[in-house]
């Protein structure tokens, strides 16, 4: 008997959910997505150091020699994101999705221009548009981004993906693909109802996906359906047939190794929707959002969390290129002084957040207003930063 692996594939789009290619390579999934998170796991690999190595070479190069840190960090991550890009492209024959920075979520312009970068740097390296997805928050601001770089001809993928109002919105303005976040939302009403567990039919996740990929294809919008976060194979097998499924590793594992036979369980020809079709327009889509508590929580807690992961990966890169550079560590370290002590990451440390004693505090807070920005970290540190690189 085929694995349940086998015959899912036969009838859904399996993507592998990580950055680690050897992963890519034993699997062999059509498409492939990352993520902040899943590059971080990745960059721990010794393997992989020598792409994160090039990434920190080329844009210190770009960016200039006396640049401050940050800047070249900041570089690197879309460096980063498209290196890794590029090499799973060279295993899976399709697409491959590349995020954009999560605190950039809520800012429309920023996430178009962003987008845009990405793309270049992309065909730069001879990769067309149609082997790209553009990753972006299903914020409203996202979305609208979004329907820009899709009149563009660049293809986004709408993550963070938790409320049917969400989901309309997107497809509504044409986008490519969407990743409802189906164990993620298991885990809100776990927590929130206080039950262990929810059979597969029940659980909440499944039935979110299964409303909206029936929705689409009742009312006939082109936009992908490709269930995300799961947390076991249960929730997989009852998508059977949902247009794409993005799977961990560890979850493929299971699926490979399983033998039961698999039942088909959506079917883009015959969905089953009997809600009447409704326009979501901003409006609209706040008070969606509102009513919907698990939605607004976890759009609110996977933004946090991307974000995150991109301040550590970030602190990560700030550390190796003072490795790479030898002279100027100070300099990085006065970055992960900054990036240490800012505990909100509101881009300022306050005295509460500063790790270090009162007066060393007060040293670097010239102006005395109880806020240290990366400038007076930096100014605060230049002496002892001139000795360094003398």
């Amino acid at each position: 008997m085929a694995s349940l692996l086998e015959q899912l594939s036969a009838m859904t789009v399996v993507v592998a959910d990580t950055g680690d290619l050897e992963a890519i390579r034993k699997f062999t999934p059509r498409d492939a997505t990352t993520n902040p998170s899943l590059i971080l796991a990745a960059a721990q690999i010794p393997a992989y150091q020598s792409l994160i190595d090039e990434a920190l070479r080329s844009s210190r190069r770009l960016i200039g020699d006396n640049a401050p840190v940050e800047q070249v960090v900041r570089e690197a991550l879309d460096e980063i994101s498209v290196i890794f890009g590029k090499e799973i492209l060279k295993i899976v024959p399709r697409r491959v999705s590349t995020e954009v920075d999560a605190r950039l979520s809520f800012d429309t312009d920023a996430t178009i221009e962003k987008g845009r970068k990405l793309i270049r740097l992309y065909n730069d390296a001879g990769i067309s548009n149609d082997r790209v997805l553009i990753k972006i928050a299903s914020t409203w601001e996202g979305i609208k981004a979004a329907e820009v770089l899709e009149k563009e001809g660049i293809h986004c993928n709408l993550t963070l993906l938790f409320g049917f109002g969400q989901a309309v919105a997107c497809a509504e303005a044409g986008v490519t693909l969407i990743s409802p976040f189906v164990g993620r939302i298991l885990d809100w009403y776990k927590a929130d109802t206080g039950r262990d567990s929810y059979p597969g039919p029940e659980d909440p996740g499944v039935l979110s996906v299964t409303r909206i990929f029936n929705y689409f294809k009742t009312y006939g919008y082109k936009t992908e359906v490709m269930g995300a976060s799961f947390r076991n194979i249960d929730e997989i097998t009852e998508l059977a047939g949902c247009d794409l499924l993005t799977i961990s590793p560890k979850l493929l594992d299971q699926l490979r190794e399983s033998q039961a036979t698999l039942t088909r369980k959506l079917d883009g020809e015959n969905p089953s929707s009997s809600e009447a079709q409704i326009h979501v327009d901003r409006e609209q889509f706040d008070a969606m959002m509102k009513s919907d508590r698990m939605a607004s929580d976890k759009l609110g807690e996977g933004i946090k969390g991307f974000s995150k992961a991109i301040e550590t990966l970030e602190s990560m890169l700030a550390h190796r290129l003072a490795e790479l550079e030898g002279g100027k560590a100070f300099g990085h370290a006065v970055q992960e002084i900054f990036l240490l002590n800012d505990m909100n990451g509101d881009g300022c440390i306050t005295r509460d957040e500063w790790l270090g004693s009162d007066a060393v505090f007060d040293a670097l807070d010239l102006d005395h207003d109880g806020r240290l920005t990366p400038e007076d970290v930096r100014r605060g540190f230049g002496a002892a930063l001139s000795l360094t690189t003398a």
